[in-house]
């Protein structure tokens, strides 16, 4: 069983930045694709940002050169790091992972962007 926790999430102004974290349960060193997902509100959940154990990253058009991913094997957790934000940014974001073929969804931190 693999539990994944979302924080970081909260209130912030368009242009802003915020920083959110995913901390497994289990150690990440391993697992090799971990990823970062979200949901706004009536709509259906995207892929945003994706990495591997090696490092490699891939994002969704939308958030290219504003978001970045990273990786803390030794912390067990992923970041999000989210510059220039938007409003459209809102939602809730997930982090996900897939261990021996199951799929793992943490609860999600939302994150909205308003002045």
């Amino acid at each position: 069983q693999v539990q994944l926790v979302e924080s970081g999430g909260g209130l912030v102004q368009p242009g802003g930045s915020l920083t959110l974290s995913c901390a497994a349960s289990v150690s990440i060193f391993g697992i090799n694709a971990m990823a970062w997902y979200r949901q706004g509100l009536g709509q259906q959940r995207e892929l945003v940002a994706t990495i591997t154990n090696r490092g490699s990253t891939n994002y969704t058009d939308s958030v290219k050169g504003r978001f970045a991913i990273s990786r803390h094997n030794a912390k067990n957790t992923v970041y999000l790091e989210m510059n220039s934000l938007k409003p459209e940014d809102t939602a809730v974001y997930y982090c996900k992972t897939i261990v021996y073929g199951m799929e793992y969804w943490g609860k999600g931190t939302l994150v909205i962007v308003s002045s």
